[in-house]
């Protein structure tokens, strides 16, 4: 194991992620139950969430400088979304206070920490085009701008519009975007399945391969600039004009893996403004990924600077 502070961290430029903020209501139960079954749970809380806010609060817990572009409501579940941001240092200035209720995650977790996740948008749902714009000159001025697919389309399209710095794009989940926001990803982050899924939106008459090897190299031909697939306890691969490269995670207990992927891809996107490779990006991202399930909850499973990273055995 290494400390993670002997990283190198600091930012030449800023992150500005544009999503979600959410409270993960977030429930535990020893198995998930079959449709029609009632099972009982073994505990029950309120979480800050979000895919957004959850990178927003990795990116800057590992040194980078953050601002935040979203929305929550006027209710008390806002202090609770906002909690760890604040202490987290990410900036909020550009969070917008609407009427509609905070964005709320029903997530239930099980005794092996797999996970399932249901999301009510509520005040991300006003995240489209004319609420981004406000933000533009934000967003304009970010060295990584980080995207995700829990606010409205056209929010996405503006935001990857107006960045003149490097977008990052975790198109999760995939909703449908036009194939030149997908193309401007650089990198395009998905897992297996959200990788078949955007290769069918930017090529529809061909068939999707299963094959991990061969989904990257079809994303790539299609447009996409620079790729990184992840693979959970696989680790990732990772693909740019350098090449096309297989990073292994190390090893872990999984206890909980919400959030891991949010986890990621905040690490990622601070590496990237730090200036770095992409490779070298995903090998620090694997491992904050994999420090991050091995506790429970999203935000409160993140590492910092002071915190110890698992390695990849030899």
């Amino acid at each position: 194991m290494s400390h993670l502070v002997n990283t190198a961290l600091t930012t030449p430029g800023s992150v500005v992620v544009v999503g979600s903020i959410n409270v993960d209501q977030l429930i535990r139960v020893q198995r998930h139950p079959k449709p029609g079954e009632t099972l009982i749970g073994t505990s029950m809380e309120f979480l800050p969430g979000g895919k957004g806010a959850n990178q927003a609060v990795a990116a800057a817990q590992l040194g980078a400088s953050v601002r935040l572009v979203g929305a929550v409501g006027r209710d008390s579940q806002a202090t609770v979304a906002s909690a760890i941001l604040t202490s987290a240092g990410v900036d909020q200035s550009a969070v917008r206070t609407v009427d509609e209720p905070t964005g709320l995650a029903l997530v239930s977790v099980d005794d092996h920490g797999e996970n399932t996740i249901v999301v009510i948008p509520g005040a991300n749902a006003l995240m489209g085009a004319e609420a981004v714009q406000a933000s533009a000159g934000i967003i304009a001025a970010a060295a990584v701008v980080v995207l995700q697919g829990e606010i409205p389309a056209d929010g996405i399209a503006e935001a990857a519009r107006r960045a003149t710095g490097r977008v990052v794009l975790n198109l999760a989940p995939v909703i449908e975007l036009d194939a030149d926001t997908i193309r401007r990803a650089d990198p395009l982050v998905v897992n297996e399945h959200e990788a078949a899924l955007v290769l069918a939106q930017l090529a529809p008459h061909r068939g999707v391969p299963t094959e991990d090897a061969e989904l990257v190299s079809r994303l790539l031909e299609v447009g996409v600039a620079s790729l990184v697939l992840t693979l959970g306890a696989k680790g990732a691969i990772c693909a740019d004009l350098d090449g096309t490269n297989t990073v292994a995670s190390p090893t872990v207990v999984a206890v909980d893996s919400a959030g891991a992927g949010d986890a990621f891809v905040g690490a990622l996107s601070a590496q990237l403004a730090a200036g770095v490779s992409l490779l070298q990006a995903v090998r620090l991202a694997v491992r904050v990924g994999a420090f991050a399930v091995q506790s429970r909850g999203t935000q409160t499973s993140y590492p910092t600077l002071v915190d110890v990273l698992p390695t990849v055995n030899a």
